[in-house]
């Protein structure tokens, strides 16, 4: 599992993840693996991803494609963005799309944070998405996550040690997140 966090406040907004990745019970820890960051740029945003360790290729495969729909200027032009994304999903990489026969949709079996110019967001596994004022957090430390960052948005005027202080949690109390960290600001779009 993975934790990742994201973060606004005043002009900007910050999105970060832990970079432990395990294998069963096996921990590999960003010493020993190159490819450690769980963070994905795309264009002038930011994306997140939790879920299976695939979830970050896949992503960045889906996203370096040409003509790709990839539009994160709010949260109704995310959710076209990830209902492609599903499509190609399951045409192109083979997603097994069912969790649960009650599940009212298809699962894309990834939630993924995304900091943006237009705001910090998040998609769920069944695409609905959400647009966050503060602070949200993602997989398996984000209950650690989210108590630490709501113990210290008001404490900092800036978004970078809110994020920083959500992770510590999460690699001090969830035993599938683990430091060193990575990290990425975004610029927030002036309100229109």
């Amino acid at each position: 599992m993975t934790t990742i966090v994201a973060v606004r406040k005043g002009t900007s907004a910050c999105i970060a993840a832990d970079t432990l990745s395990s294998y069963g019970e096996t921990k590999e820890q960003a010493a020993y693996v190159a490819n450690h960051d769980k963070l994905i740029a795309v264009g002038d945003a930011w994306l997140g991803p939790t879920g299976p360790a695939a979830a970050q290729h896949v992503l960045t495969s889906y996203f370096a494609r040409e003509g790709v729909a990839c539009d994160f200027s709010g949260a109704d032009a995310i959710f076209e963005t990830a209902t492609e994304l599903m499509r190609v999903l399951k045409e192109d990489y083979f997603i097994i799309p069912k969790e649960d026969e009650r599940d009212s949709y298809e699962s894309i079996q990834m939630e993924i944070l995304i900091a943006a110019p237009a705001g910090i967001f998040g998609v769920y596994a069944q695409r609905s998405v959400q647009e966050y004022t503060r602070f949200y957090a993602f997989g398996s430390g984000a209950e650690y996550a989210l108590g630490a960052m709501h113990a210290s948005y008001e404490l900092h005027d800036d978004p970078e040690p809110v994020a920083l202080a959500g992770l510590a949690a999460a690699a001090e109390f969830d035993g599938s997140t683990g430091l060193p960290h990575t990290l990425r600001r975004v610029e927030l779009a002036p309100a229109t």
